[in-house]
């Protein structure tokens, strides 16, 4: 498994189908055809990235590995 967003190899999985990076500090979620990027905001709650779109191929590499 790789991040969508950096492209590191420090993922941690922290619920089903949901994954946290520990290089640029995002979480995201590959359950459907698109991966969802959140960032922590300070009380703990996730804030989707609305600017964050990948390419199907790109996330099925990611997804994959």
């Amino acid at each position: 498994m790789i991040c969508p967003v950096c492209a590191g190899r420090q993922i941690g999985k922290v619920g089903v189908e949901q994954y946290y990076c520990w290089n640029c500090c995002v979480e995201f979620n590959s359950h459907t055809d698109n991966v969802v990027v959140y960032d922590l905001d300070e009380d703990g709650s996730l804030v989707a990235w609305d600017d964050f779109f990948l390419d199907t191929q790109e996330v099925s590499q990611a997804v994959a590995e």
